[in-house]
Formats: C-alpha cells, sequence, structure tokens
C-alpha cells in the first residue's frame, strides 16, 4: 500500500469502482479561517487541489487570477498557506490535499526548504504548470525518496506526442487539460477531444483526470468510460462567491457532483 494519501485514495476508488473528484480553491481566499471551512465542509471530495496566490498567474483565468489577486491583498502567502495546513492536519483532516503553484514560488523558497515544509504541513501533492519534464530535475531530486509529497504532471492535447514521455515514471494521476487556453474556459473541450484522452487512458500508468472548462458532472458524460474523475476549479471559486464562501454551499455541490458523477 502506498504511503502517499493521494494514491492510497485512488486505489480505494478504484477498488469500488468510483471516478474521483477533485476540487480547486484559491488558498486565503476570502482568508484562511473561510479556506479553512470550505476544505472541512467537503466531505464527498476526493481530493483537494489548494491554489497558492501569484501575482501572475500565466495558466489561470480571470475567476482564477482575482481569487488571487484578492487573496494577496488579503495577506496570503506560501508561509501562511504552510500554517493553514499544518493546522488542518493537527484537527484531523486527512483529505489528500495538492498545492497547486508556480515554480517561481518554490525557486524564491529554496526548492529543498520548500519540500521540507511540505513534509512537515502534510502536503500530498504538487502541481507545477509552468513547469515542463525537462526542467522537474531539482524538484524532483528534493521530493525523491520520500512518499509524502509527489509531483503530479500535466499534459494537454498540443502535447500528445509527448505523453509516454511526460508520464514515465509518473505518480498519482495525470491532470488531463481538457481546453486550449487557461482555466475556466466554458466547457469549450478541444474538438478531438475523446481521441486525445483515449490515447492519454492508453498510454498512462495512472488514472486519467479531466480539467479546465467544467462545471456538472454531466459536462464529462461523453468521455466517462475513458476518464478515472474529473477536476473542478474556476466554477467551484464562483460558487464560494456566489454564496458568500458558506461551507454548506461547498458541502451540497460536492456532493450532489460526486453521486451524479458516478451514476453517469
Amino acid at each position: 500500500m502506498p504511503n502517499n494519501r493521494i494514491e492510497t485514495q485512488l486505489n480505494k476508488l478504484s477498488e469500488r469502482g468510483e471516478k474521483a473528484f477533485i476540487t480547486y480553491i484559491t488558498a486565503g481566499f476570502p482568508d484562511m479561517d473561510k479556506t479553512a471551512g470550505i476544505i472541512k465542509a467537503q466531505e464527498s471530495t476526493d481530493i483537494i487541489e489548494l491554489g497558492i496566490p501569484f501575482s501572475d498567474p500565466i495558466a489561470d483565468g480571470p475567476v482564477i487570477q482575482q481569487a488571487s489577486y484578492e487573496a494577496i491583498c488579503a495577506g496570503a502567502t506560501l508561509s501562511g498557506t504552510f500554517k493553514l495546513m499544518k493546522s488542518l492536519r493537527d484537527e484531523g483532516v486527512e483529505k489528500p490535499i495538492i498545492f497547486m503553484l508556480y515554480y517561481n514560488t518554490i525557486v524564491s523558497c529554496g526548492i529543498e526548504n520548500f519540500v521540507r515544509k511540505c513534509h512537515e504541513a502534510g502536503v500530498d501533492g504538487l502541481i507545477v504548470p509552468d513547469l515542463p519534464k525537462e526542467e522537474q530535475e531539482s524538484l524532483k531530486a528534493a521530493l525523491d525518496g520520500d512518499d509524502r509529497t509527489i509531483l503530479i504532471e500535466l499534459v494537454s492535447p498540443v502535447s500528445k506526442d509527448r505523453v509516454p514521455e511526460i508520464l514515465h515514471g509518473a505518480r498519482g494521476f495525470v491532470y488531463c487539460v481538457s481546453a486550449m487556453g487557461v482555466t475556466g474556459q466554458s466547457g469549450s473541450f478541444h474538438s478531438s477531444i475523446k481521441e486525445y484522452l483515449s490515447y492519454v487512458k492508453s498510454v498512462s500508468p495512472i488514472p486519467v483526470m479531466m480539467g479546465f472548462g467544467i462545471r456538472e458532472a454531466s459536462d464529462v458524460a461523453q468521455v466517462k468510460d475513458t476518464i478515472d474523475g474529473a477536476i473542478v476549479g474556476s466554477h467551484f471559486i464562483n460558487l464560494m462567491r456566489e454564496a458568500g464562501f458558506d461551507p454548506q454551499a461547498a458541502r451540497e455541490y460536492t456532493d450532489r457532483f460526486k453521486k451524479e458523477l458516478n451514476a453517469l
């Protein structure tokens, strides 16, 4: 059995024949206490991506950019997010949590220092959208030999020819970007999405997750037999904003999505 929470959870879902549901929220939006409440409310969510606010989020669309900006204005920092994580783990929260962040944040912290802090705070995985396969050596070296924190790989329709190379030795799951451009686009999935996802599934040694532009479980109905789970980010942030960051709204949406996802 793996020592990593992400892989342990995905193994459990596979044994039960369930698809994974993953959400994304921005740390410190609108503040760390409300972020904690939203995380703890998501009983049905299998894995949570926690975005580290950054001044120039090149892979993110306007919704996540705005959330990041507001979090920074409210005082959100990397050190504050580590404190949030430590607090959640001390309270007994065992949900797999992934930091989604840009490489400059890691380098500024110091790669080895950053990884040490991830281990101490209970961060289970990292997604670094602007770190290509060819540039991962330093981060992987710092992560090597400790299953507590793993690197999650991203692939997109334009990286099809490189997918086997990207997924060589990959851990956890593969994050399949399903739309061209940035996050939060309205379901404008790549025209050959089925072919692309089928190919990734055929060569991937790990579960395949679909993200970008997903709002409801029905959005992935056309590829339900190909993917192992779905990721919702911008839409979830919009929902939280509209609901005044009420944890009950987070619970109701995630409960419903998870149920509908596995009923497709």
